[in-house]
């Protein structure tokens, strides 16, 4: 690991954030920067957008300094093959060597609740965990990231299993709390449900629940009855950008 920062970059629906982390302490080591993300958010559009951040961040790091980039898709070998909330041409977009072009620096492309997941378990609510933890981000879907012994199992995608002839997230997610306008009593047995499957398929040593909700842990944590342990995130909406420079750095 280096000792000299490194660039984390987060892609989302509406907003590209960018920010230099501090590795030795799992935190930003600047203010983070936004910008809107482009209405048609194809993969070359984006890529100007972070080519932005990343110039704006240029005097701080090295010319060949690796560059860490969240997507909210599945990424395997550098292409992504889905698109949730951006532009469909992601789909089997070769879309790491098109950042890579773009900046003229390495690339590392990653699913956005995997570098949130391993923030947590390197830097936040997990890292004295040594086993198998398991993170859940509940949020307009549910995100998952399953890490084992600091080993991350990538697109694991749990938020779309089939549970009583539903996807998972149209039932468990925030989204589905709001859009339904459900109390907590009334939410809590689908998260029950939901977590009960999860722990029967993987039994996981921790559980952590990001996204916004997790700030309201208190209003159903207590409520669920698990085997496993549950905590909230620690690091929140810095996680993807911590967690993509980590796996930048370790890349390298």
């Amino acid at each position: 690991m280096t000792n000299a920062p490194v660039l984390g970059i987060d892609i989302g629906g509406s907003g590209i954030k960018g920010a230099l982390v501090d590795l030795e302490v799992g935190d930003f080591a600047t203010d983070r920067l936004r910008i809107p993300t482009p209405e048609k958010s194809t993969p070359g559009k984006v890529a100007q957008v972070v080519a932005r951040i990343v110039k704006s961040f240029a005097d701080q790091i090295p010319d060949d300094a690796p560059v860490g980039i969240t997507v909210p898709a599945v990424v395997t070998h550098g292409r992504t093959r889905s698109a949730a909330n951006i532009d469909k041409s992601w789909i089997d977009a070769e879309a790491e060597k098109i950042f890579s072009d773009k900046l003229g620096r390495p690339v590392l492309l990653v699913n956005d609740a995997d570098a949130a997941g391993i923030a947590e378990e390197r830097f936040g609510a997990a890292k004295d965990c040594d086993g198998l933890v398991l993170v859940t981000t509940l949020g307009t879907g549910i995100g998952s990231a399953i890490i084992y012994r600091g080993v991350l199992i990538p697109n694991t995608e749990l938020g779309h299993l089939e549970i009583d002839g539903f996807d998972a997230e149209s039932k468990a997610s925030a989204h589905a709390k709001t859009s339904e306008d459900l109390s907590y009593s009334e939410y809590v047995p689908r998260l029950q449900r939901y977590y009960s499957h999860l722990e029967s398929l993987f039994w996981p040593d921790l559980f952590v629940v990001g996204g916004g909700i997790s700030r309201s842990s208190k209003k159903f944590m207590p409520k669920l009855k698990l085997k496993t342990p549950m905590v909230p995130a620690l690091l929140r909406n810095r996680a993807g950008i911590i967690g993509a420079a980590y796996l930048a750095d370790q890349a390298k």
